[in-house]
């Protein structure tokens, strides 16, 4: 079942285009996000759908129904689509439960299952001063899911959080889908906090959507190299340069060069058929795994390894993992 339509979007702000053409549709508890830099129009998009801003042209239906917009509406906003703001504000001096029991609606039952879920049962006596910007944030949800809305928007969810923070939202997140079944679409401009969580990605780049795949196929088959540096390091051979590492350039490349990840490399201290040597330079500890360049004659590749007896300066052999490289 199709939960949301975006419609050929288009919005200009201050004679700038912020958006241009969007189009895609969501299907209900499907998990969708939306990647890209900063100015590359994600977070405009999002208000569009939430009927907080209104597009030039275009329209959003939500369940087969034209969401209204500002210049339709006079409280902008749709009763069962909720939107978290990265800029999210709780009323001073007033106990958590306050804030939740002033709009609440729900059973005792229900709300408390709910405080559960988003991890704030244990802040409910306390003031709004007395908790953390993760807290908050989590409480700032929870007074949202009390309306029982049936799509989430989060905006820039993850950003200034700690690690635990982080980690704890995540969990919040997933448990919004799966035990509230709630369809949720969020924003972020860490696209790596994603690709563990999103059913498709969609990227976008000076208000376009550049691509539109699964994570997998975001992260391994990048439409250019805009998309591929979201998600993180990678390399770029051209013929010659993927010839020094044994592989034959063939009509495949046609002009393209060789995109392979850093954990796309195998390394062996021995020769084997496939191989070929290189020595090791400068050494990255990344806490679960080693970033490692090694010169392939005279080309410089990054890899990724567990190893922990490799040190700069070894000789060292390696070879392409053949189902993790991609021509861009």
């Amino acid at each position: 079942m199709v939960l949301l339509k975006v419609s050929e979007v288009t919005k200009q702000q201050n004679g700038n285009v912020v958006l241009q053409g969007i189009n895609f549709t969501q299907k209900q508890f499907q998990k969708i996000a939306i990647v890209g830099e900063s100015g590359s129009g994600k977070s405009t998009l999002l208000k569009v759908i939430g009927g907080l801003a209104q597009p030039d042209t275009g329209d959003v239906l939500f369940e087969n129904k034209h969401v209204d917009g500002p210049n339709e509406k006079l409280i902008p906003g749709h009763p069962k689509i909720a939107y978290l703001s990265q800029h999210f504000e709780l009323r001073n001096n007033y106990r958590v439960e306050e804030i939740l029991e002033y709009a609440n609606k729900l059973s005792n039952k229900e709300a408390q299952r709910l405080y559960e879920i988003c991890h704030i049962s244990h802040l409910l006596k306390r003031k709004t001063d007395q908790v953390s910007g993760g807290e908050k944030q989590r409480i700032a949800m929870a007074r949202l899911l009390i309306g029982s809305p049936k799509l989430f928007l989060l905006d820039e969810p993850f950003s200034n959080l700690d690690v635990l923070h982080r980690n704890t939202l995540r969990k919040v997140i997933h448990d919004m889908g799966e035990k509230l079944k709630i369809t949720c679409l969020l924003v972020s401009h860490d696209p790596v906090d994603t690709l563990s969580w999103a059913d498709e990605i969609i990227v976008m780049k000076n208000g376009l959507i550049v691509q539109q795949a699964t994570p997998e196929q975001i992260y391994r088959q990048p439409i250019d190299e805009y998309t591929a540096g979201l998600f993180g390091n990678y390399n770029l051979l051209d013929a010659k340069q993927a010839t020094a590492l044994g592989e034959k350039p063939g009509a495949a490349m046609n002009g393209k060069k060789l995109f392979i990840r850093p954990e796309g490399f195998k390394l062996s201290e021995k020769k084997i058929k496939t191989s070929v040597p290189g020595k090791v330079g400068n050494i990255s500890f990344m806490g679960s795994s080693y970033e490692i360049e090694v010169l392939l004659s005279g080309t410089s590749v990054t890899i990724k390894t567990d190893q922990c007896d490799i040190a700069k300066g070894d000789s060292v052999y390696v070879s392409l993992n053949p189902c993790k490289f991609w021509y861009l």
